[in-house]
């Protein structure tokens, strides 16, 4: 308990940590973001071109073992996304 109260106040006392514009220049036009839209674009496109290199002049289906088990793993990431998207006003 008596660590627990202690973190409570030195958590208290701290400032705010400002970001140095010299360390990062957008930090003064204000933008700290992302692209979280053409991300997800960009992850489905990644999906669809690696099932498409499935059909390709291949040897053996080693190949294409790699290209479907990456994309299914993408495609995971993705819709677990969308799911922490659409409960994320839960919390």
């Amino acid at each position: 308990m008596i660590v627990a109260t202690k973190a409570v106040v030195k958590r208290q006392q701290s400032q705010p940590v400002k970001v140095d514009p010299r360390d990062e220049p957008s930090a003064e036009w204000g933008w700290h973001g992302s692209f979280p839209r053409a991300s997800r674009v960009a992850g489905w496109l990644t999906v669809v071109v690696l099932l498409v290199m499935i059909y390709n002049n291949h040897e053996n289906n080693t190949e294409n073992v790699w290209l479907v088990g990456i994309a299914v793993g993408i495609a995971i990431a993705l819709l677990v996304d969308i799911k922490k998207r659409r409960t994320a006003w839960r919390r």
